[in-house]
């Protein structure tokens, strides 16, 4: 089989590690635009359920990642100065350079053709192929140019995120929020190596505006969220890498593919970064895809199985991700509430975790939401 995947993300080289290992006489390209060594952001996040998902169904990626990973088994919300920490929360976390690095060493090493600093419009210039598979990111031109035929729907969001790094190794993942005369600013930050944190700021439109960061050059933006998060940086700087504010685009297709031309990864759908899951969902299409067209004599078979096996899970994810966007939407009205209730409803925000659930990871928190509701827990 002879396959061209556009896209050198964590969905377009799982996959064709996943084929190589599967029969080493498939023919198996990835071709990126960036250079090798290169990436946007800093690190990403992965619950630990996300890591068992890749331990049960790929568990020599998971072998090759796991070492490398930050973890911890607590959350942390800051409601301007007052600190909750809420247990049952385990996540791990790797540089998104790391991450492709290792990916890519991996590819090789089993034989796929890696080729980068090559711009390419649409998966189809690629050339013949029995399969081409887009896994060119959020903005990809070659489902945009399938709209029609994949029922593309794309949502841009109010509020407003850029996504910085910082030299403070921060001990849990932690949402910091904080009131300022422009308005309401939140980070989600975690270590990703033991010197080196994402700090990723989000601001609601009004914040956005008041601010002026649609005018402000890169670095001015940069040293205002400094200022903004003195407190929690501890003396450290924020670090940029292309860090520009942009909108997160809610984007959903109804068909995964146009022929022999698939969707993967962020091409096919995105998930706000709030519930940590776009990196998850992504290495799992590549997995379901590999699945499908191991299990399978006919790719076109494969590919409507493709559909039917990864559509339930990744809507239920997607469903509640933007259930969680929204929330972080309407944030600057939140902050008026007592930090534990604010703290409760930030853990309950999507509907996946009711009251005993949180009893269950947190009794603490559970107690204090408890006690502030006497006419519902008396």
């Amino acid at each position: 089989m002879h396959v061209e995947v556009l896209g050198g993300g964590p969905a377009g080289l799982t996959l064709a590690i996943l084929l190589k290992r599967d029969d080493p006489a498939h023919h198996v390209r990835v071709v990126e635009r960036g250079p090798r060594g290169a990436t946007w952001g800093f690190g990403v996040v992965f619950s630990d359920r996300a890591l068992d998902f890749l331990r049960a169904d790929a568990p020599q990626l998971h072998d090759l990642l796991a070492p490398r990973m930050q973890a911890w088994h607590d959350l942390t919300i800051v409601h301007s100065d007052v600190r909750i920490g809420i247990g049952g929360n385990g996540f791990a976390s790797i540089g998104r350079l790391e991450l492709l690095s290792t990916l890519q060493h991996e590819a090789e090493r089993v034989g796929v053709v890696l080729e980068f600093e090559r711009p390419v419009a649409d998966v189809r210039e690629l050339g013949e192929a029995d399969l081409l598979v887009a896994a060119d990111g959020a903005f990809s031109a070659s489902r945009d140019a399938r709209a029609t035929a994949l029922g593309t729907q794309v949502d841009w969001r109010h509020n407003r995120f850029v996504w910085y790094g910082t030299t403070l190794p921060f001990e849990t993942l932690t949402l910091t929020f904080r009131s300022h005369a422009l308005g309401v600013f939140c980070a989600h930050h975690y270590r990703y190596a033991p010197d080196r944190s994402t700090f990723l700021v989000e601001v609601d439109e009004a914040t956005y505006q008041r601010a002026g960061f649609e005018t402000l050059p890169e670095a001015e933006s940069l040293r205002l969220c400094e200022q903004v998060f003195a407190p929690d940086l501890q003396g450290h700087r924020l670090l940029s890498n292309r860090s520009t504010w942009r909108r997160f685009p809610v984007i959903w297709n109804e068909r995964f593919c146009d022929g022999r031309t698939v969707l993967l990864g962020d091409a096919l759908r995105t998930v706000h970064f709030s519930i940590g899951s776009g990196t998850r969902l992504a290495m799992e299409d590549a997995i379901a895809l590999a699945r499908a067209l191991r299990g399978h004599a006919s790719i076109d078979e494969a590919l409507a199985q493709f559909q039917r096996e990864r559509l339930p899970p990744m809507k239920k994810i997607w469903d509640a991700a933007n259930v969680s966007l929204r929330w972080y939407e309407g944030m600057g009205e939140l902050m008026a509430l007592d930090p534990h209730e604010f703290a409760y409803r930030y853990m309950t925000r999507s509907g996946r975790v009711d009251h005993a659930e949180m009893q269950r990871r947190d009794p603490r928190l559970a107690q204090a939401y408890e006690r502030l509701h006497p006419e519902r827990f008396g």
